[in-house]
C-alpha cells in the first residue's frame, strides 16, 4: 500500500491539517530558519503532522539556484521536528520569499500500489488527477529520482526514517521550486528529535 497526499482545496494559512504553504505552527521560542548560505529568510513548504509530531519543512528561495537548497547539509533548506502539542502560528519575517503563493490542504488516500510511482500512474489512469492531483506521499520508501540520498541523524549518525515525498504543487502558485518537475524528501529521526530535507530533479 501507497499512502498518497492528494491536493483537497484551500485551507486557511494556519490550519492545524496538513497543507503546503501558509504560516508553519511552530513551539515557543522559535527563530525563522536562515539560509546558512544567503542570510536570507527561508520560504515556509509544509505543514506535516502525524499522531504525535508535525514535519516543518523550509528551504531558501531567496536567490533560486545559487544557495543550496537541494542538500540535506548545504544551509539551503531546514527541517523540524515539533510535538505537536502546544505549536502556534509563526511570526513571519517581514523580508524575503518567506511563503508559497498559495495554501493546499493535502488529504491522504491508501492505494493498492506499493510503489510511489506505479501508484500515481494509477491515480492518472483513473481519471482521479484532473480534479485531485496527487501532491506526494506519507511514509513507506522513497521514489528517488536519482540515487538513493538518504541522509543520517546529525544528532546520533543513524540513518533517518523517510517521512513524506512532496511533489512541487499543481500550478504556479501553489508550487515548490523543485527544480521543475523534482521531489522533495523529508527524513526524520524520531529518538533526537532531529528532521531532514533534500530535493532530486
Amino acid at each position: 500500500m501507497t499512502t498518497l497526499l492528494i491536493y483537497d482545496g484551500a485551507i486557511a494559512d494556519d490550519a492545524s491539517e496538513r497543507r503546503t504553504g501558509g504560516v508553519p505552527l511552530v513551539p515557543d521560542g522559535f527563530s525563522w530558519p536562515l539560509c546558512g548560505e544567503c542570510g536570507g529568510a527561508m520560504q515556509f513548504l509544509a505543514h506535516l503532522p502525524g499522531e504525535e509530531r508535525v514535519v516543518s519543512v523550509f528551504m531558501c528561495q531567496n536567490d533560486p539556484g545559487l544557495c543550496e537548497e537541494w542538500s540535506p547539509t548545504g544551509g539551503g533548506n531546514r527541517a523540524y521536528l515539533f510535538p505537536r502539542d502546544g505549536l502556534a502560528p509563526a511570526a513571519v519575517p517581514p523580508e524575503g520569499e518567506t511563503s508559497l503563493g498559495a495554501v493546499s490542504a493535502l488529504r491522504t488516500e491508501s492505494v493498492e500500489e506499493q510503489d510511489y510511482f506505479d501508484a500515481t500512474r494509477a491515480w492518472v489512469a483513473a481519471g482521479r488527477e484532473d480534479e485531485s492531483p496527487v501532491l506526494g506521499a506519507l511514509g513507506g520508501e522513497p521514489y528517488w529520482i536519482q540515487n538513493d540520498e538518504t541522509p543520517n541523524c546529525p544528532s546520533c549518525s543513524r540513518r533517518m526514517d523517510f517521512a513524506a515525498l512532496l511533489e512541487e504543487g499543481r500550478d504556479h502558485n501553489t508550487s515548490a521550486n523543485f527544480g521543475g518537475g523534482g521531489c522533495g524528501y523529508a527524513f526524520t529521526c524520531a529518538p533526537c528529535s532531529e528532521a531532514a530535507f533534500l530535493w532530486q530533479c
